[in-house]
């Protein structure tokens, strides 16, 4: 291996990495569920290339909350949880006017969403709250604290970030306690940590049901997957499975487990503690994938083949690729030179708000990096997880899914364009492809302000593939 400075054609320098754009394309590109990418302006096309605007812009026909595309995405997708119950309208755009009144920043952003979760959890005015008014109040505060816990890392208090997702996990708790039926809590082995599930039914009886699992991506919460297809699948009479895997939820921020990239191990045991449930028809037991999870889904149903039925909303392939290509030039197959050029070139001139989103990018795949961030510090092994989230890759696995599958992809699809008809090419099984479109409300990544019709284009599909 030549050293650095011996081979500087292949090596990123300070202003490729800066002054043309890692630093803009990061801002741009974060948000939840995602990894940073074009900003939230990109249009896409199939083949993968994409044509941003300057970073900061806002893509036209989305309602501008924040003039910072992250920070608006970020905004949109509670807006859009106002319909199943997970966000107030009202509360959202009242909480947006206050953090742009104060200034966005992180340190608002955090503090404005987080107080908004600590008075729903409160004794709301008037007459004592009914079990109704608790329930969707513990809902919104989950989704509410979720918010702030996106943006922690670059707030004045990154060392709050373990006490404001327990925060919202005894929000999410509390509403689940409340629901009618309460979903059945367990906790699934999975090697020495186990998977919190919650289990969702439409009643108590024992009558065999298709049952969908709700796969989360690289920085969601357990709200996002009521959003995005518990009352869905309740409705319908499905059963519904939410479940914290390895970098997510209480795996990531309590027992410190990073991602694995065999998420089959993950989703076999789930498997198996379904299929050994009498309302639960092993024959009709569908996965589904959000954001970073449409990989995650897919690479489970390469090889676990009681997958019935698979939906990857969007299809994704290589999640690396999420990341500008500036980022990705820093990983060299040498750990020493990599993080040289990391630590020497790059941190010292990597702007502060960039410098936070490598903090929550690179945190669900390096215990060390999360640690180092409710510090204050950036990280500075940059090899090691940059190489977690390469093996991400499932190019080679794609092949072997013997479920039909429904690959959704996004009008404007800011994190991985291009890779969702790639994950529909070479797809074998019996497969569908829909893009949903800025003429349905429905564009940019997971369609933060469409999930119920992100939900019905999802379960009718479902209900199609497997029967009633």
């Amino acid at each position: 291996m030549s050293p650095v400075h011996g081979d500087p054609p292949s090596r990123p320098t300070r202003r490729a990495l800066l002054a043309v754009g890692a630093g803009a394309a990061l801002l741009a590109g974060c948000s939840r569920g995602g990894a940073p990418g074009a900003p939230a302006a990109a249009t896409a096309s199939a083949t993968g290339s994409s044509t941003a605007p300057a970073a900061g812009s806002i893509t036209p026909g989305v309602m501008t909350l924040f003039k910072d595309p992250a920070y608006n995405f970020n905004g949109l997708l509670a807006l859009g949880g106002s319909g199943a119950g997970s966000a107030e309208v009202g509360e959202v755009l009242t909480a947006v006017n206050a953090i742009n009144g104060a200034g966005l920043t992180a340190q608002s952003y955090v503090k404005t969403f987080r107080s908004l979760g600590d008075q729903l959890m409160a004794a709301p005015p008037g007459a004592p709250a009914d079990g109704q008014t608790k329930r969707f109040r513990a809902l919104r505060a989950a989704q509410y604290y979720g918010q702030a816990l996106f943006f922690v890392l670059g707030s004045d208090d990154p060392s709050s970030e373990e006490q404001l997702y327990k925060a919202g996990r005894a929000a999410w708790d509390a509403f689940c306690d409340l629901c009618e039926p309460p979903p059945v809590k367990a906790k699934v082995p999975y090697g020495t940590t186990p998977l919190p599930v919650w289990f969702f039914r439409p009643d108590t009886s024992a009558t065999p049901r298709p049952t969908v699992i709700l796969t989360n991506g690289s920085d969601g919460q357990n709200v996002d997957m009521w959003t995005y297809g518990v009352p869905a699948a309740l409705e319908r009479g499905w059963n519904a499975l939410v479940y914290d895997g390895p970098g997510q939820g209480q795996l990531l921020f309590v027992d410190r487990v990073v991602f694995t990239p065999t998420w089959e191990r993950v989703v076999t045991p789930l498997v198996n503690w379904l299929t050994a449930r009498s309302d639960v028809d092993p024959a009709k037991i569908a996965l589904t994938g959000l954001s970073m999870a449409g990989d995650l889904a897919p690479r489970a149903a390469a090889f676990e083949t009681r997958i019935a039925a698979l939906v990857a909303m969007p299809g994704c392939v290589e999640p690396w690729l999420g990341f500008p290509p500036e980022i990705r030039k820093i990983l060299t197959p040498d750990k020493q030179q990599t993080n040289d050029i990391w630590n020497k070139e790059v941190v010292p001139e990597l702007p502060p708000d960039a410098a936070d989103v490598m903090k929550k990018r690179f945190e669900p795949f390096s215990i060390p990096a999360m640690l180092e961030a409710r510090q204050g510090k950036l990280f500075t092994d940059f090899y090691t997880p940059a190489n977690r989230i390469k093996a991400l890759s499932i190019t080679d696995v794609v092949g072997r899914i013997k479920a039909p599958t429904l690959v959704l992809d996004y009008e404007g699809e800011q994190f991985y364009p291009g890779q969702p008809r790639r994950m529909y090419d070479a797809l074998t099984s019996p497969k569908d492809y829909l893009k949903l479109t800025a003429a349905q409300g429905a564009q940019l990544h997971c369609s933060p302000m469409a999930p119920q019709l992100h939900c019905e284009v999802v379960f009718d599909w479902l209900d199609k593939t497997l029967g009633p």
